[in-house]
């Protein structure tokens, strides 16, 4: 049996992240993949068998919150091979009525954007943005840190942060309002804030990218999407996604770790009560000197690949809460990739190429938003008016395609288990082969709507059904984030209370990825914050000390380069 300090199950690129910091800090690290490449949801790959050349992003497209954090910083990525491309603008949705939305990185030049149709919607549009900034700042120490650890966010605040702070929760009524806020749904913000659909509307189809239909109450959080593209920005690996993993394997390796593909983990080994090590489903045995760490989903990791003996005598109620308390709604994705031979062009809103740097969105009204989002999760299939996300990466990034071609990335919210075909088709969820490519029709001709040449510009095309992109990334229905996005499965209660600081109640045993704090995304804070709840495990005395240094220092710095 190969032995390492540790091993990790899942090369996505939080286990990545997680892996570099520990070997940094002096530990040897196995990573075990079950896909031929690294990346998880994070890969950039050539996927249409007859045009090898053009090269899509499977899942992850545009990155937001991986530049509130420090570990690109940190890692010194840009050493390993990471350039991102920051777009402006950011984001352009098609109005029926020939108006449009173009958020633009600058929050001065978005509110003339808007100010062409309604003066009144461009003044609170910078308030409503600016407040979100604000709150945004407040939070940024929390999602840098381990939901429990006190010493580890403090240290984070430094005096911008702590104006932020104050400035949305300075006072009782404020921190009322607050609490407030994040209780409500996107929906009933966008209604307090704004007159126009032309403007609700992407702004609503952005919060919905938490997964949920902007009505959903306790995700008024979702209004920070907009906010976050025109600060800290909006951007790009270039080469796509898989550029990112790119970078990590290549510090990864440099640092001595190790990592193997085509290496599906099977069980975990558990030696009086502590994990000790995996198997792998062709046999393999690796042993885990330090620990184990999961980048897969709590729910797989205990129903599955543990002895449920084990299980129950760590803790006799965590199996029967992790079956029936934790959320997933049965939205996932339908994803369509396609090869051009020129650009989108929206003619009708008097069309310019910088139109396409950012997302274009698909959303004619909060209500399309609405329908979109709400009907896979009663296992409809919300295609009789597609609303949907694209991005033509090329305009930004052409190193993705052939000069002077282009791909086409598409996202389309879709039921992970479609209503009335239960135990057909891929995996049982009633997807096949000719329903997949019949709604990705329906999807494009909805963009020929707005974009016709989409019809005679395609050259190569490429459908992913939800139940084939689960199997793909191994997470359950489909959820790329692997539990929902809602406020009661966030920070202190992501997965589970019990769950929630990367440690489990087997000894040895951690997890990171999507589904604990700060949540999906590219972010790489649940890999870091779950490599120092580890380092905190090994060496408690002298890692906070380390910590308590650090966060003086940081203070202090702070505090002198403020003032």
């Amino acid at each position: 049996m190969q032995a390492y300090d540790v091993v990790i199950i899942g090369a996505g690129h939080n286990g990545l992240v997680c892996a570099a910091y520990l070997l940094k800090a002096g530990y040897s690290v196995l990573l075990l993949e079950k896909r031929s490449v690294p990346g998880g949801a994070a890969t950039t790959e050539a996927v249409i068998p007859e045009l090898p050349e053009f090269k899509f992003n499977l899942c992850a497209i545009d990155h937001e919150f991986i530049h509130l954090g420090p570990v690109v910083e940190e890692l010194e990525l840009e050493k390993y091979g990471l350039e991102y491309l920051f777009c402006d603008p950011v984001a352009f949705c098609p109005h029926p009525d020939g108006r449009y939305f173009l958020g633009r990185r600058s929050l001065d030049d978005t509110c003339k954007e808007i100010a062409q149709f309604s003066e009144r919607d461009a003044k609170k549009y910078r308030e409503f943005t600016e407040y979100w900034q604000r709150a945004i700042g407040a939070m940024i120490p929390m999602f840098n840190a381990p939901p429990k650890s006190v010493v580890d966010i403090v240290g984070n605040y430094d005096i911008a942060k702590i104006r932020d702070l104050f400035s949305v929760i300075g006072s009782a009524d404020k921190t009322l309002d607050f609490i407030r806020t994040m209780l409500t749904s996107a929906e009933d913000l966008l209604n307090e804030w704004f007159d126009e659909e032309f403007l609700k509307a992407p702004l609503a189809r952005l919060a919905a990218e938490l997964g949920a239909p902007p009505s959903q109450k306790m995700l008024g959080i979702g209004a920070i999407m907009m906010a976050m593209r025109h600060n800290p920005g909006m951007a790009r690996p270039k080469g796509g996604t898989g550029a990112l993993v790119q970078a990590l394997v290549n510090l990864v390796t440099h640092l001595g770790g190790k990592i193997l593909t085509d290496q599906s983990v099977e069980k975990i080994l558990i030696d009086d009560g502590r994990a000790v090590g995996v198997r792998t489903r062709d046999g393999n045995e690796y042993r885990a000197n330090k620990g184990v760490i999961s980048n897969i989903d709590a729910q797989r990791l205990f129903l599955y690949m543990l002895d449920p003996a084990d299980v129950h005598a760590a803790d006799p109620n965590l199996r029967e809460r992790l079956e029936r308390r934790i959320v997933n709604n049965n939205e996932t994705i339908l994803k369509i990739d396609l090869a051009m031979d020129e650009p989108l062009k929206f003619d009708r809103w008097n069309h310019r190429d910088e139109y396409l740097i950012g997302s274009v969105l698909i959303a004619d009204s909060v209500k399309h938003v609405e329908i979109a989002h709400s009907e896979p999760a009663i296992g409809r299939i919300p295609d009789a008016d597609p609303s949907f996300y694209l991005v033509q990466p090329t305009m930004r990034d052409p190193s993705m395609a052939p000069d002077g071609k282009h791909t086409v990335w598409i996202e389309f919210f879709a039921p992970y288990n479609i209503e009335g075909l239960e135990g057909t088709g891929q995996h049982g969820t009633g997807w096949t082969d000719e329903l997949k490519n019949k709604v990705a029709d329906r999807v494009v001709d909805k963009l020929a709507e707005y974009a016709p040449n989409v019809k005679t510009a395609t050259i190569g095309r490429r459908v992913e059904s939800p139940a084939e992109l689960g199997e793909r990334l191994g997470t359950l229905k489909g959820n790329y984030y692997h539990i929902d996005m809602t406020l009661d499965q966030m920070v202190f209660f992501r997965p589970l209370p019990e769950l929630a600081n990367y440690k489990t109640p087997i000894d040895g045993l951690f997890l990171t990825g999507a589904g604990t704090h700060p949540g999906g995304s590219i972010s790489g804070m649940p890999g870091r914050n779950c490599a120092r709840v580890f380092l905190h495990t090994q060496e408690p005395i002298a890692q906070k000390l380390r910590d308590a240094r650090d966060s003086l220092k940081s203070t202090v710095e702070s505090v002198f380069r403020i003032n």
